[in-house]
């Protein structure tokens, strides 16, 4: 006999995993011209959502729809839920058109983070494309308030042009921190950019890292990181020290609905973020 959808739920989690809370916007800022940061807070007395960094929410428009996002704010003030988005669809469109003092539905967090505690003792190089930015900002707070506990910390960021780097306050004041090395490439450049043209990946031989005392973390385009494993690998990187963020098909997020079933997992709770090693068989196949 098949199961009831009270039993289907206890299995995936609970039926309260897919309920969302109500949060206001407390403020929106435009990071560039398809791309914007909300802060939120809870309402009509909701709990402060604790995370972890590369977490995702739900986010859930009124009338619209629902779409999942990674968390860019920082794990040790959950009581500022922050979320950096693009638009890229209907949802996303709808979500950037709103105001400070609307209000959103949003259910989480979800999903298997960064191993930032892995990471302790090793040298740790972030590689970031485009908006994949977003979801390791959170690691960057997490390994700042920790310093003192990692390696070498490398930052290596790609995007398509000057125009569409993201955080570029932070991105300037890490840049000048003595124990960080940040890097910023962009494929094409503008008559002001004094800056390094190329993809991220011809970063990654210069950069400072002791490749047998890494841990990797990787955000961005399918394509984007595959290169960049590529890279990482002839520097000497095994892929069990490799991890990447997978964003394919999540809709119910706790592994209910099926839609980004990967292999045997399934990337909404199983992911997003897996050791290379763990799907390097199926990473790269557009059909699965």
């Amino acid at each position: 006999m098949a199961p009831t959808l009270d039993e289907q739920m206890h299995i995936s989690g609970s039926a309260e995993a897919m309920l969302p809370r109500a949060y206001a916007i407390r403020r929106v800022k435009r990071e560039t011209a398809d791309t914007f940061t909300m802060e939120f807070e809870p309402v009509d007395g909701a709990s402060e959502l604790t995370f972890a960094a590369g977490q995702f929410n739900m986010l859930y428009v009124f009338g619209v729809g629902e779409v999942p996002i990674s968390i860019s704010g920082n794990p040790a003030n959950p009581q500022t839920l922050v979320h950096t988005t693009r638009v890229v669809g209907t949802v996303t469109k709808a979500l950037g058109e709103l105001k400070r003092g609307d209000r959103v539905g949003i259910r989480g967090a979800y999903g298997r983070g960064w191993p930032v505690a892995a990471a302790t003792g090793n040298d740790v190089v972030i590689v970031a494309g485009g908006i994949g930015l977003a979801p390791l900002r959170p690691v960057m707070y997490e390994m700042l308030a920790a310093r003192e506990k990692f390696g070498k910390v490398v930052l290596l960021y790609g995007t398509r042009t000057p125009a569409d780097i993201l955080f570029r306050k932070e991105l300037e004041e890490w840049r000048a921190r003595f124990d960080l090395e940040v890097f910023i490439t962009v494929d094409r450049g503008s008559p002001d950019w004094r800056g390094n043209v190329g993809v991220v990946t011809t970063l990654i031989p210069k950069a400072p890292f002791d490749p047998t005392n890494t841990l990797a973390m990787i955000c961005g385009p399918e394509v984007m990181m595959r290169f960049t494993i590529n890279a990482l690998q002839k520097r000497g990187v095994p892929a069990e020290a490799i991890y990447v963020s997978m964003e394919r098909n999540m809709k119910c997020a706790i592994g209910f609905c099926g839609h980004c079933q990967y292999g045997g997992a399934f990337i909404c709770k199983d992911g997003p973020v897996f050791s290379y090693a763990q799907i390097q068989e199926l990473f790269g196949k557009s059909e699965i």
